[in-house]
């Protein structure tokens, strides 16, 4: 038997009720999945115009990336708190208040004097960012149960279309006006468009009741530890498989221009890397569906470290855009598989925020990777050090990941009353 959620009455109105992985829960998938690849906008923008804005402050490459970095910070913080928010009041609040900080900080990264000021507006483009990925990968767990994992990977690979879609349009945008006028294109984009898109998600949403989980079901994996030991173990294997995934992902152009093959090329490798990785993180959900999350977390971090191994043996033209593409099918479902995990061993009224929490630690995994990772060739003059290096902390999550493995088990809710058997 499928389980139905009902809505609370209202005069004049018969009780509603929503049914997970239905087909309204698919429609409210494709709407979060389009929110996201808009909201995404600021990661990729500021990679766009660094040279420009560079150019225009006469500073140095260093302190412009600052901005990239505050913006990294903002998204992983602002992720706990609109998961926080999520939990509360609801995703379509936190989804406001993101719009907000969007459409405020893109105008003022458009009218900044001084490039402290930038830096700033980046800090608060990233606090927007935030609600686009975490909250709305656990807010998209609650629409289904057969397809959870799928689902969650799906709005997950939000962010990888923006990287598809966004780079060209702003890049056009610098050229044919200026990086001012398209950030503030970009709020006039970001305001209307997701406006409009959290009305349509809020009409399908219908009178589902905010922030109240207690007809969802009990967790469906038993580990044995509490909740905060459990985030704790989450975030630490999050940060160890961020800092191995980060070493092709920041490095990879710089590799290639260490090499001789020039940047563009570099970039050629980058692109295919994310491209590959929209279809890793897919079919990851689809995997962790059938296997569970962290057998699914498990795959993808075994799969890695194997991909980091070949980087360490070939450096040829063909086959380090061979071991990109491998790089990507492997790694893309890995940081959405934490979410996965979240969902199947915790309490669900706590889900968006527990999952901010682990994404908080995967961007700080994320932000120490490439900077050790930098440190480590000026140090050695070679990549092959910081290649080795993230093996070391891929390994590192692996033994967690294994750990949780072990402690697993299925817990018999499953076949209880309201279930299918």
């Amino acid at each position: 038997m499928v389980r139905a959620v009902h809505a609370p009455n209202h005069p004049g109105q018969k009780p509603a009720s929503f049914t997970p992985d239905s087909r309204q829960a698919w429609v409210r998938l494709v709407i979060a999945l389009v929110i996201g690849s808009i909201g995404a906008v600021g990661m990729w923008a500021v990679v766009v115009v660094i040279p420009v804005v560079q150019a225009e402050f006469s500073a140095t490459r260093g302190a412009v990336s600052l901005a990239f970095t505050l913006m990294m910070f903002g998204f992983g913080l602002g992720g706990v708190i609109a998961g926080r928010i999520t939990d509360r009041f609801g995703i379509v609040p936190a989804m406001a208040i993101s719009i907000a900080f969007l459409g405020v900080a893109n105008v003022l990264a458009g009218l900044s004097s001084m490039l402290w000021q930038f830096v700033a507006a980046y800090f608060l483009i990233g606090l927007g960012t935030s609600a686009t990925f975490a909250p709305l990968m656990a807010e998209a767990s609650h629409w289904f149960e057969r397809y959870r994992g799928l689902a969650v990977t799906i709005v997950a690979s939000g962010n990888y279309v923006a990287g598809t879609i966004w780079p060209p349009l702003i890049n056009w945008g610098v050229q044919t006006a200026n990086w001012r006028m398209t950030h503030i294109a970009i709020a006039i984009v970001c305001v209307s468009l997701m406006s409009i898109l959290v009305l349509v998600l809020r009409a399908q949403m219908g009178h589902d009741k905010v922030g109240d989980h207690a007809n969802a079901p009990p967790p469906r994996v038993d580990l044995k530890l509490s909740t905060n030991t459990l985030t704790v173990l989450l975030s630490i294997a999050s940060i160890a498989c961020c800092v191995a995934m980060a070493m092709p992902q920041v490095h990879i152009v710089a590799y290639c221009g260490d090499l001789g093959f020039g940047v563009a090329r570099g970039a050629e490798m980058l692109s295919l890397m994310m491209a590959c990785g929209v279809v890793s993180r897919i079919g990851s959900g689809y995997l962790a569906d059938k296997i569970g999350g962290i057998r699914t977390l498990l795959v993808g971090s075994v799969a890695q470290g194997f991909a980091l191994f070949f980087y360490l043996f070939f450096d040829s033209l063909t086959s380090l855009y061979l071991i990109s593409a491998m790089f990507g099918l492997f790694q893309g479902g890995i940081v959405p598989s934490y979410a996965i995990i979240v969902r199947e061993a915790m309490p669900a009224g706590e889900a968006a925020t527990r999952v901010g929490i682990v994404i908080f630690a995967s961007v700080f995994g994320m932000s120490f990777g490439g900077w050790v990772s930098g440190v480590i060739f000026d140090a050695t003059g070679s990549y092959a050090a910081a290649f080795a290096n993230g093996i070391a902390w891929n390994v590192v999550n692996i033994g967690i990941v294994v750990t949780l493995l072990i402690r697993s088990r299925i817990n018999s809710v499953r076949t209880g009353p309201g279930f299918a058997t």
